[in-house]
Formats: C-alpha cells, structure tokens, sequence
C-alpha cells in the first residue's frame, strides 16, 4: 500500500515538475520519431503486447507539437489557492454535482460501500477532472504520451505510460481511436494516467471492460478504486472546514479532533467535530484566512494530483456537495512568493536543516512544515504559510 501511494504520488509530481521546469523542444524529425517507436518494440513485446497491439497503435502516429507547446501550463500550480478553488468550486458545478448526486444515489452507495469512499467526494474528482465526464478530453493518448516520450525531457516517465497504454489495448478495454485524453496522456473521465489506470481502474457495471470513458460507473468507482489504494481511510473526513477562536496557539497544530474541539476550534457549518481521529492545522492563506482540519484522508488526495490547491478543491468541493457552507474568512491580497521565491525560501530554510524536499518552488507538505518549525523558533505565528516576508525574516536571521 505504501509503496502504491508513494508511485502514484511520484507521477503526479513528476508531471508538475514537468510542467514548471521543461523548455520547448524542437519538433522530432519524422525519422527519429519513426525510430524511437521502433526501438520501443523490444520493451512492449516483454510485456506481452502483440505485434498487431503494437503496430495498430502507432500506424500513422506522428509527433504533435501542439503536445510540447503545452508544457508549461497547469493551474492549480501556477496560480494562488484561492483563485484555483475559485475556478474549481464554482456555483455551475456544485450544482451539477448536486444533481449527480441524486441521479446517481444507488451507484455512489454502492462505490462507498466497497471502497469506503463517500459519493460527494468522489463526484469532486469528477467534476474536477472532467466536468462530470463531459470534458474527458479529446486527443490520442498514444500520440501525446509518444510525443512526450520521444521528446525525453523527464527520463522513462511518459515511456513507461506509452508502454503501459499499449498494455491497455492489448486487453482491449478500449479501442486505438477511443483511446482519448489530455495532452499529457491522462485518459477519460478519470483522467488517469495509463499506469494508475492498470492499477485502479474496474469494471463496476459488469459489461467486462473497465471503461473509463464511455461508463460513468465505471469512472466513479475507478476513482474510488485509486483512493482506496491510496491509502483513503473510511473512518475519517478529507478534513474539516473551522473556525478558530482568538486566542488560538498555532504552534499546537497536530492533535486528535476531540483537543481541537476542547481548544475552541468549530466546524465551519456548526456541526460537532470528529470524535475521533487525528487531524493537523491547515491554512492555505496565512493566519486570519480559511482555515481547515485535514487528515490522511487529504494525502490520499494528493496521490492523485500532488498540488495541495488540487486537493483542496477537491476537499471543499465535495463538502459544496454535500450541502456544506461558502467559505466566509478573506484571502491574503498582499504580495506572494513566486516560484523563485519559494525557491529561495526552500534553499534558506535547508541551510538551518529545516527542510529536506527538493528545491522546486513549490508549496506543499515539507515546505509547510519547515516553514512552521522557523516560525516556531523565531518566535513567530506559526501558521506555516510562505511570504516574502518571511524570506526577508529568513534572509535576515542569518
């Protein structure tokens, strides 16, 4: 289980790291395109993929600089958290998702209670992925995932997909020109990766394909499927939505919910916390902004898609749902660290040993903890969010 969810987490992260660090590469010349596919037969035929697999798959496929054009966009992480949940929980989808809900009651019962997942927080995946299955995406996953392969900027990553996409046709789960997706390869109303799609994907409305694209049972208890497999645990919430009261230490940020709940912390829709289970202080936006529970259940997310904004749209999309409140406390308006300046806070807070990730620049779990362990010991609020004046607080201690 671990193993599975530090794979898929390494995917995902390797397709932001893709996105934030990648240069355009020249278009591929039709010969060394042609050749590189070739040279892949070797690595499919030991994985069982047959010649006709093989050749039916590629015939006629040519490198899409469209693919490579796209290399360096991808919202939730390039832009703030607030403005990402703004696209991602609009009021036109918690509608949808609503209506799904109740259309597809029986089915979500059902998903929750093989996988544990609940139906609004699958339906989020959903409607964040694909719209609720009406955007899943419309290129040849074959043609994008070789493109990027061919083009080799991260390694075997988008190989290992195409050659994992080719397994998938060798099942015949779907057919060559089915086979559609997002420009980095990523399939159907799941939005899979073609490795996490041998891995979780099933078949839940027993026609004996495991369909992705055309089924939404199928898309919905996949989803649930990879969760569970990510570590999702069924006695515990994403998180929670709160509300602190004044005089809160946020240097006790790690507790069960019962000492939260003693500390003066209230679920933001009234209801009484968790009674049991463990939970730590998230504030995406600083002290004074919306602030959150989260549980394991919340890096289950983030196997999926490792952007904590990803998986906090998630989170609070599926309590929308739900039926759950807006969030009311403001976002920061002040100045923010861009990706050099998390960089830099990154490499200033590894020279005090406070933070051992990669120097990314890239908010998230370890910079978040190293932040807060610096306020800790500096004296400040412990909130673990990143400003530039923090940097200059950084840079100043020094």
């Amino acid at each position: 289980m671990r193993h599975l969810r530090a794979a898929a987490a390494a995917v995902a992260l390797a397709l932001g790291a893709l996105v934030l660090s990648l240069a355009p590469a020249p278009p591929a010349r039709a010969g060394d395109f042609r050749a590189f596919v070739e040279g892949l037969w070797p690595a499919a035929q030991g994985r069982n993929v047959s010649r006709a697999t093989f050749d039916a798959a590629f015939r006629g496929v040519t490198p899409d600089p469209a693919v490579l054009a796209r290399l360096r966009r991808q919202g939730e992480f390039g832009r703030p958290v607030w403005e990402y949940l703004t696209g991602a929980v609009s009021g036109g989808r918690i509608a949808r998702g609503r209506a799904e809900a109740a259309r597809r009651a029986d089915t979500l019962a059902a998903i929750e209670a093989r996988y544990g997942v609940p139906g609004p927080v699958v339906l989020a995946f959903w409607g964040i992925e694909s719209d609720f299955g009406a955007s899943a995406g419309t290129l040849p996953v074959v043609r994008a995932l070789a493109t990027l392969a061919e083009a080799g900027h991260r390694g075997t990553l988008f190989r290992d997909e195409l050659l994992a996409a080719l397994e998938i046709l060798e099942h015949h789960d779907v057919k060559p020109e089915r086979m559609r997706g997002s420009w980095a390869g990523a399939m159907g109303q799941t939005q899979f990766l073609p490795s996490a799609y041998l891995r979780a994907a099933v078949d839940f409305d027993g026609d004996g394909r495991r369909d992705i694209w055309d089924s939404a049972p199928d898309a919905l208890a996949s989803i649930a499927s990879f969760l569970a497999q990510a570590g999702w645990r069924r006695d515990l919430p994403w998180g929670v939505a709160v509300t602190l009261p004044p005089d809160f230490d946020l240097a006790r940020y790690r507790a069960p919910f019962a000492e939260f709940a003693r500390r003066g912390v209230r679920a933001l829709d009234g209801a009484a916390l968790p009674e049991a289970g463990e939970a730590s202080l998230f504030l995406p936006g600083g002290a004074g902004g919306p602030a959150f529970l989260i549980t394991a259940n919340f890096e289950a997310i983030r196997a999926y898609n490792t952007s904590d904004a990803y998986a906090l749209a998630v989170g609070h999309l599926a309590d929308r749902i739900a039926g759950g409140p807006a969030l009311a406390a403001p976002w920061p308006t002040g100045p923010r660290l861009d990706q050099a300046g998390l960089t830099a806070l990154q490499r200033a807070l590894s020279a005090r040993s406070l933070y051992d990730g990669p120097f990314d620049g890239r908010a998230g779990p370890r910079l978040r903890e190293a932040v807060r362990r610096y306020q800790i010991e500096a004296g400040l609020a412990a909130d673990g969010y990143a400003t530039p004046a923090l940097l200059e607080h950084l840079r100043g201690a020094h």
